[in-house]
């Protein structure tokens, strides 16, 4: 294979909370503020990343012992992104992650980002930190649904045209983003500064890193 098709076709998708962006500190305690509003005892880091799971809804059962109420979930969940965009406003990038980028694209290979945070939030705060020019597409959820990345993944993938998924790393802190990756056919590197523990992200069965750097190292790997 020639030089040229290696640039073609080899894509990351990066994930942006908890992955790019280092906002685990502000997802606590957004989490804890919307816990306080049903009474629920707050929960520590080490406790998040233990329980932490795609539904969301899923994740407060195994905290509250049951599915929340649909009421309730349109409380914690409104509570939720309230808290987090005040606390998201002191959140940097995370270590590595702008030169990262900005050498990825230097060298010619594509990136884009996908994001289960409302995509009306999700493009001005990437802008603000500079680096959205470094993706192709950046996009978010644009419905209110609690679904995992799978659905969205199938459609940015499409929306990327020309893009194959065997040439695509998808890198992210979550389980989920592993399951999205292979939903299409793409490979998955997964970062332990985010929303799960290293435990956690092992029981997924791909590799797992502790920088970014190390992240983009792995993805040049795999395909």
């Amino acid at each position: 294979m020639g030089k040229h098709d290696g640039l073609r076709g080899k894509h990351l998708v990066w994930d942006w909370n908890g992955t790019l962006l280092d906002d685990t500190s502000a997802v606590i305690g957004a989490t804890n503020a919307a816990f306080a509003e049903l009474g629920l005892e707050p929960i520590t880091l080490e406790r998040y990343r233990e329980l932490y799971t795609v539904p969301v809804p899923k994740f407060y059962e195994r905290l509250m012992g049951r599915l929340p109420t649909d009421a309730e979930w349109t409380l914690m969940d409104g509570v939720f992104h309230r808290h987090y965009r005040l606390r998201a406003e002191n959140c940097g990038l995370t270590s590595g992650a702008a030169e990262l980028l900005a050498a990825r694209q230097a060298s010619g290979f594509t990136q884009s980002l996908l994001s289960l945070a409302p995509h009306t939030d999700l493009v001005p705060l990437v802008q603000r930190y500079g680096i959205a020019e470094r993706f192709l597409r950046m996009d978010g959820r644009v419905d209110t649904s609690t679904d995992g990345k799978s659905g969205h993944m199938v459609r940015h993938l499409a929306a990327l045209q020309g893009v194959p998924a065997d040439r695509v790393v998808v890198i992210g802190d979550a389980a989920d983003d592993a399951v999205a990756a292979a939903h299409v056919g793409a490979r998955a590197v997964l970062y332990t500064g985010g929303s799960h523990s290293r435990a956690s992200l092992e029981r997924v069965g791909v590799p797992v890193v502790d920088s970014l750097e190390e992240a983009v190292a792995v993805a040049e790997e795999l395909v």
